[in-house]
């Protein structure tokens, strides 16, 4: 229930960061034919010489419903932005480019709002901690009892020694006796090389399981090493807040995908000077919050078995469609350069998000 909760909290905070980070529109005007900010006579929802809206509120009900209207709303434009963001986004990509902002919610507010969402709907979807606790005891019990190779091992070991001993016993009872001993003594030699096979295993095993009882990952030596060891001790102490701290970091950093993923897409274009920075960026965070958006769907699918098989199939082969068509309607090109290019950019894209983690490991370590 608090993940519940946390997540909601999460939606609210990211609908109030991307509202106040988005140019508001369609506002009606208010009683005062003066802006209250800064006095100049009004024309229209808001004042044209410091922006603030003609329309303001001091009740409540009319906070509660700036809250929704962050929610659900983004001033209409989310209903004109979303499904061409997901049918049509080079389209989208640019008209926003080429001046039409007014009409759809820009790229950093709605990336904005998305991460929020990513991440409730991680907090809702991933169980708590004490939901794997019966998992983590019967993991915990089956390891305890499988037998390491090195007791099984010493058991054949024991095992091979007393039939020795017993044939020993054997063939001089049977010589004592006048007995033939020749099946016997082909059995003793055959024991004998089976011994010397599982001493020889087990001078093996033994040296593997010194080598690795002694390493350690902060015995690391090579240039730089001692920061990675300090790392990895403090990892290793708490390994629960290390966890903690990558979370919350992939939670503040997220926007930084944008500036990592920017020079990627200016590879792919960098000839044609036609195509501004501005443009790649616009690309990359409109293409960014539709694999986020996604991710969230999927997510939602294969946590239901009935949908589970419909998921992966939208996680699987969703993203290369939705890059071919991104990259071909943005930026105008023939199918076969939006086909080569979203290749490429495929493999880009796993290139930025290891780096995205590098990124979130390091603080998360230090």
């Amino acid at each position: 229930m608090s993940g519940e909760l946390a997540g909601a909290a999460d939606i609210i905070t990211g609908a109030a960061i991307a509202r106040a980070v988005e140019p508001d529109a369609g506002e009606g005007r208010g009683n005062s034919t003066s802006c209250l900010n800064c006095g100049t006579a009004l024309v229209g929802a808001h004042c044209h010489v410091c922006g603030q809206k003609a329309r303001l509120h001091r009740t409540l009900g009319a906070f509660g419903h700036d809250i929704l209207h962050s929610v659900l709303h983004f001033d209409g434009k989310i209903w004109r932005t979303l499904p061409m963001l997901f049918w049509k986004p080079g389209d989208l990509t640019r008209r926003y480019v080429h001046g039409e902002r007014a009409k759809f919610v820009s790229p950093l507010a709605l990336f904005l709002f998305t991460v929020f969402l990513t991440f409730a709907a991680f907090n809702w979807l991933v169980p708590e901690d004490g939901a794997n606790t019966d998992v983590a005891v019967q993991t915990g019990q089956s390891a305890l009892q499988d037998k390491p190779v090195a007791q099984g091992i010493s058991l054949e070991r024991r095992k091979v020694a007393a039939e020795i001993a017993q044939l020993e016993t054997d063939i001089a009872a049977a010589r004592k006796a006048g007995t033939p001993t020749r099946d016997l003594e082909s059995e003793l030699t055959a024991q004998k090389l089976a011994s010397r096979l599982i001493n020889t295993a087990a001078d093996d095993v033994g040296d593997d399981e010194d080598t690795l009882k002694n390493f350690r990952f902060t015995d690391l030596d090579f240039p730089g090493a001692a920061y990675l060891n300090s790392a990895a001790r403090k990892a290793t102490k708490n390994p629960q807040l290390l966890i903690y701290k990558m979370q919350s970091n992939a939670y503040k950093y997220g926007w930084a995908l944008i500036p990592i993923s920017v020079p990627f897409v200016w590879l792919l274009f960098f000839w044609r000077r036609q195509f501004k920075l501005f443009d790649h960026a616009v690309f990359v965070t409109y293409s960014l919050t539709f694999m986020m958006l996604l991710g969230i769907i999927s997510g939602l699918l294969i946590s239901y078995s009935a949908t589970e098989v419909i998921g992966g199939f939208l996680l699987a082969f969703a993203p290369p469609v939705h890059m071919y068509r991104q990259l071909k309607y943005a930026y105008q090109i023939s199918r076969f350069g939006a086909f080569w290019r979203t290749c490429l950019l495929s493999g880009f894209a796993m290139a930025a998000l290891t780096l995205f983690a590098a990124l979130v490991v390091t603080l998360g370590v230090t």
